[in-house]
């Protein structure tokens, strides 16, 4: 497959999911569990019936590994839906998720006695500034509303940048988990999709009221006429559905992606994938975004870049012949 269709699907799937996310959230903004609920829901049914085939296909990967890295799947999506509960800004969110690059470094170091250059360190160092500029942004724009429609609090907002931060963190150990478990396994991505997504499920039991309260309220929103076949469907429904699609849609095309380039290549392309993301929050549904977000968010960006070495601050050694 070229490349080019891959990264125009990572584009159009991942761009379009954040886009339905934010109609979905914006009218109920508790309702990240249901979403998440229904994506896992599809991504394990279509993976039991293409990647294990029905089950009989044996995982390549010890189940036990499977189960630790699902718990901590499960809790960076339980905890990220969650946040949306504390009044957290979609571009806020946006951008923190664009910081992961901090949780890793710092972790690597830690865990893995990894050393770094110096073009590293400064790249982690504009990332953090640039997520403490729009962090402190947005504790200054009273105009949040909250799901009860209660102005926005500067505790509430600080408790979501809190879960936030755990999440991002969490994130990162997991890779680091997923590093080692591929190094000793080999990689099989199809199949820790699946496995990532199927495992969790009767965790959402834990929170199978919230899941239940959220399907009652998509029932009573108003209905919409579906093109050509003329059904009445709840228009709630209708998002989510297109949500779960373009969800989809983007882990796979980044799946692909991974296979037909370079680790470079995919990192560049989900960051302008982000950024893009970013943009469409800002214009299509006029969040509010001052000049202190546009230089955290530029922080960010370069700062990424740079770590991904799109912006090289050293010089490459050339050895002589």
């Amino acid at each position: 497959m070229h490349p080019g269709i891959p990264i125009a699907l990572v584009f159009v799937g991942c761009c379009s999911n954040v886009v339905f996310l934010e109609f979905l959230v914006s009218e109920y903004p508790g309702s990240g569990n249901l979403v998440t609920f229904m994506q896992f829901l599809f991504i394990a049914c279509e993976g039991f019936i293409f990647t294990i085939k029905f089950g009989t296909v044996p995982s390549k990967i010890p189940l036990k590994e499977y189960f630790v890295m699902v718990t901590m799947f499960f809790v960076v999506q339980v905890v990220n839906n969650m946040s949306f509960d504390y009044n957290i800004p979609m571009t806020l969110h946006i951008i923190f998720r664009a910081g992961s690059l901090i949780a890793s470094l710092t972790l690597g170091a830690l865990i893995l006695k990894r050393k770094y250059p110096f073009s590293k360190y400064f790249s982690v160092v504009l990332i953090t500034i640039g997520i403490s500029v729009c962090t402190m942004a947005s504790t200054q724009d009273s105009s949040v509303k909250n799901s009860e429609g209660n102005t926005a609090t500067t505790l509430s907002l600080m408790i979501g940048v809190g879960m936030l931060c755990f999440s991002l963190f969490m994130t990162a150990r997991m890779g680091i988990f997923q590093e080692t478990v591929y190094k000793k396994h080999g990689k099989h991505p199809s199949e820790a999709l699946f496995f990532n997504h199927a495992l969790p499920l009767p965790g959402f039991l834990l929170i199978g009221s919230d899941i239940w309260n959220h399907i009652l309220l998509f029932n009573q929103s108003a209905p919409v006429t579906l093109p050509l076949i003329g059904l009445m469907v709840p228009k709630m429904w209708l998002f989510l559905a297109a949500n779960v699609i373009t969800q989809y849609i983007c882990i796979r095309s980044v799946f692909i992606l991974t296979t037909e380039c370079s680790a470079l290549t995919v990192t560049l392309v989900v960051t302008l994938r982000k950024f893009v993301s970013l943009v469409l929050s800002i214009l299509y549904f006029k969040n509010p975004f001052t000049l202190a977000h546009w230089f955290g968010a530029l922080c960010v960006f370069i700062g990424t870049f740079i770590f991904t070495e799109v912006i090289p601050l050293e010089r490459k050694k050339v050895k002589k012949q």
